[in-house]
């Protein structure tokens, strides 16, 4: 398998919360291959940012093409830009990749409300969007872009200015629920979930793009991209380890093992005849309990994300299920099949949120497809630690 080489233009967080910083967490963690072109260095942690040096244009020229020589681009993804001459320089040198597909994430002012983008560099963004596949405004940068008060509209007139699809996060519109709209010259994908009550979001808007951008490397379509990079940042969010006094960074490190490319090994359920002293066994060993339905079932979690269930079971018979979670379990499920593979039981909804199909491995191993998402570690019902 090839990994996706993904060209980062961005700027340096200090805090290691966003910018150049974010993206190459969530490019690794993606199992991309990071590669970076620096167009500021910022001094800024949780609370805020102290200092902002730009660049040189023709440095972040000269990292591009060292970087598109040498080891090829698949994606790229730009954020802070530095300057207006960088903004046009950057486009002009980017409309070279034919068929290279560019995120443009045009950060404008910082989680803690610094500037990062004066009016003449935001001015210069219709460049970048000239040559973007998507770009990623939250609704205040998409005011900035565009004219009216009504999103949607606002995005078609940049869709139809500058022929790149547009992605409008709603994170900051006011209430639990949380709208997300992908408008494209001829179809329009939103995706509507609940807002999770954080204050560690620094580097959200990075995050989502640097994930677009890897999944459309992989070749995935735009609304797929989006689908699975919204899972990352959720999850990511989920994860954030809480540190520093103000809007914290995300936690990365986690999420690999429910959003990546192909069918990911990432649970096992082990039968039992003893609850307690099994449960008892596993705490023991350091993992955490996530998920407790005593005396039939709980569920841990291990470093690194992977989780194991108990389920009492009075079957001596009785085994092992291993799970390989699926980004399209409908899509996979339809491919083994046209393969020969024969299932017990095609995909299912199942009350535990997950969807699953069940085969059997030619030993009679219990083999389950399923697609979890946040469900898996973080159901409604987790053990709050």
């Amino acid at each position: 398998m090839t990994i996706p080489r993904i060209l980062i233009i961005a700027g340096s967080d200090s805090g290691g919360g966003a910018g150049i910083q974010a993206d190459i967490k969530t490019v690794t963690m993606m199992g991309g291959h990071a590669m970076t072109a620096i167009t500021a260095v910022t001094a800024q942690n949780t609370v805020g940012v102290t200092a902002v040096h730009p660049v040189p244009t023709e440095t972040v020229i000269a990292q591009i093409d060292a970087v598109v020589d040498d080891i090829g681009v698949d994606a790229v993804k730009i954020g802070m830009i530095g300057s207006p001459a960088t903004a046009e320089a950057v486009a002009e040198r980017l409309a070279r990749l034919d068929g290279v597909p560019i995120v443009f994430d045009p950060v404008m002012v910082a989680t803690s409300g610094a500037e990062l983008a004066d009016e003449a560099t935001v001015a210069a963004f219709g460049k970048l969007m000239d040559v973007a596949t998507i770009t990623t405004p939250n609704i205040p940068e998409l005011a900035e872009l565009s004219w009216g008060d009504d999103p949607v509209h606002a995005a078609l007139k940049l869709v139809s200015d500058h022929r790149c699809a547009v992605l409008i996060k709603g994170g900051h519109e006011k209430g639990e629920a949380l709208v997300d709209a992908l408008i494209e010259e001829d179809n329009m994908t939103s995706w509507q979930g609940s807002r999770l009550n954080t204050p560690h979001t620094h580097g959200t808007g990075c995050t989502l793009a640097s994930a677009i951008a890897v999944h459309l490397a992989q070749g995935l379509s735009l609304p797929v991209a989006v689908d699975r990079a919204r899972l990352f940042v959720r999850l990511a969010l989920r994860d954030a380890p809480g540190l520093g006094k103000g809007h914290g960074p995300m936690g990365q490190q986690n999420v690999r093992l429910d959003s990546g490319d192909g069918p990911r090994l990432n649970q096992v359920t082990l039968p039992c005849s003893d609850f307690e002293a099994t449960r008892d066994f596993y705490l023991t060993l350091g993992l955490t309990l996530i998920v407790e339905s005593a005396p039939d079932y709980a569920r841990f979690e291990a470093p690194g994300g992977a989780t194991l269930s108990i389920s009492r079971s009075d079957e001596a018979a009785a085994g092992a299920t291993v799970y390989f979670e699926c980004d399209d379990l409908d899509e996979e499920t339809q491919r083994l099949s046209r393969m020969g593979i024969r299932f017990e039981h095609g995909p299912m909804n199942q009350p535990w949120l997950w969807r699953e199909a069940r085969l059997l491995d030619p030993s009679g191993n219990v083999i389950c497809l399923y697609r979890a998402g946040e469900a898996r570690r973080f159901p409604p019902w987790r053990v709050k630690s």
